[in-house]
This record gives C-alpha cells, structure tokens and sequence, in this order.
C-alpha cells in the first residue's frame, strides 16, 4: 500500500494534538458550524482521526463515512462509532494510491460531500489527492476542504505535524479548479489562532500547542468568533475552500 512520504502508521504527536483538540469543543463546534452549510447528503469525512468532527456530522444527522488512512484511528472510530445508526462504515483511503481508481472502485462517485480538514496539507502531492477526491463525489458533489494558511507562519508546529506546506485563498482556489471544479465559497478561519502558533511554534519552537492555552482560547470562543466576524474573515490561521463537481 502506497501512502505520503511523511506517512508513519505510529503518530504520537497527531495523537497528542487530537486528544488536546478533542477537549476543545467549542472550537470544534465554530469549526463544523462554518463548513456544515456546504455539506449536503451521504459525506466521507477524509482524515477523521479520533473522530473530532465526526461525532458532530454524526450528532447532526449526516449520513457518514468516516476514514483515515491510520489503521488504528480507524480502530478507534469503530470503537467509538461503530454502532451509531448514522454511520455508514469507516474506511482506510489512501488518497495518492497509484491504483485508486481500481482499488476504491467501490467508492467512485457515492458521496455527495467528501470533507477533508487538515488532511491536504500532509500530502506532497495536493493535486492528485484533489483529483482522487473529485472522482469519489457524485455529480453535483462538494469537496470541502480546510488548510493552513500563508506559508510564512510554517514553524514547528507544522514540522512535528509532517506538513509539506500552507496555502493561501490564491493557491487553494488554483487547485480545486486545476482538478476541474467550481469554486462555490472561500474564507479564511481563525485570526486570533495566528498569534499563539506564531509564538509558540516560531518564537519558542515548542512541539506540541500547549493544552492550557488551548483551554483558555476555547473559553473565548465567544469573542474568537466575533472577532472572524468582524475582520470579514479575510485572513486568518487557516482558509476552508468549497469546490463543486460539474453535474
């Protein structure tokens, strides 16, 4: 099985920053609550990790694919998940296999979202992990995806986190269309956010964000959004991107 250079089945420091942002529910609520207008129907969540955000899709009764390329996040979910009468299955895909199209041959074309939060920027080649995207959605279907943003605040943090780059509105936009779709909505997400990875990351070069921190940013919530509110959401720690299939 092929998979991203920076792939490693053992991940001890995703797991440390997914167990951390696990107890961050506020944010994950602002997170789900910006992408959820753009998703629509039968949606495979790429990258679900320890299932975050899944267990928003599920708790709003989205019909859900959960994935991850991960054997023992995929453990996890059917653990956590399996039984959830919303959950159509958990999968590993591997979205630069060189045979997708034969191997997931059963997924071409059966989902109508396929969302993928943090999970582009692992992958040195975007591109073709967008086309492989593409081919999974339906007719008519949103690829939803969320990345780091400006490439002048990679630091530790993302060396830790084996990103290959961030992006901007521009080139994030320039890929979802190079692979043939339309782009319905783009923002950027996060202002505040980019002062603690500045600092921490770039400043103090720590590996992991700190948990306290990320405590007290999720107690602000409230004035966080605000803030993304008020700014237009026209820069920010990350930027989400919403492409349409053609029908």
């Amino acid at each position: 099985m092929s998979a991203p250079e920076h792939f490693h089945e053992s991940d001890p420091t995703g797991l440390l920053t997914l167990e951390r942002f696990a107890a961050a529910t506020h944010f994950n609520k602002w997170l789900f609550d910006t992408i959820r207008p753009y998703c629509k129907g039968h949606v495979l969540e790429v990258g679900s990790g320890i299932g975050n955000i899944s267990k928003l899709f599920l708790g709003h009764h989205f019909q859900l694919t959960a994935s991850d390329l991960r054997a023992a996040y995929c453990e996890h979910l059917v653990k956590h998940f399996g039984q959830h009468n919303r959950l159509e299955g958990v999968v590993s895909i591997d979205l630069v296999a060189p045979d997708f199209s034969n191997r997931y041959s059963g997924f071409l074309q059966q989902f109508d979202t396929v969302v993928a939060s943090n999970v582009i920027e692992h992958i040195k080649h975007d591109h073709l992990a967008v086309s492989n995207c593409l081919q999974l959605l339906r007719p008519g279907g949103h690829l939803v995806i969320l990345v780091p943003a400006y490439q002048s605040l990679y630091n530790k943090f993302d060396e830790e986190l084996g990103h290959y780059r961030r992006y901007t509105a521009r080139t994030v936009r320039q890929l979802l269309e190079g692979s043939g779709l339309s782009v319905i909505h783009q923002q950027y997400f996060n202002i505040i956010g980019i002062l603690g990875w500045f600092i921490d990351g770039s400043v103090l070069k720590k590996r992991l964000i700190p948990r306290k921190q990320l405590m007290i940013f999720d107690s602000l919530m409230p004035l966080i959004r605000l803030v993304d509110t008020l700014a237009f959401r026209s820069f920010g720690l990350s930027t989400i991107a919403v492409g349409r299939k053609p029908q």
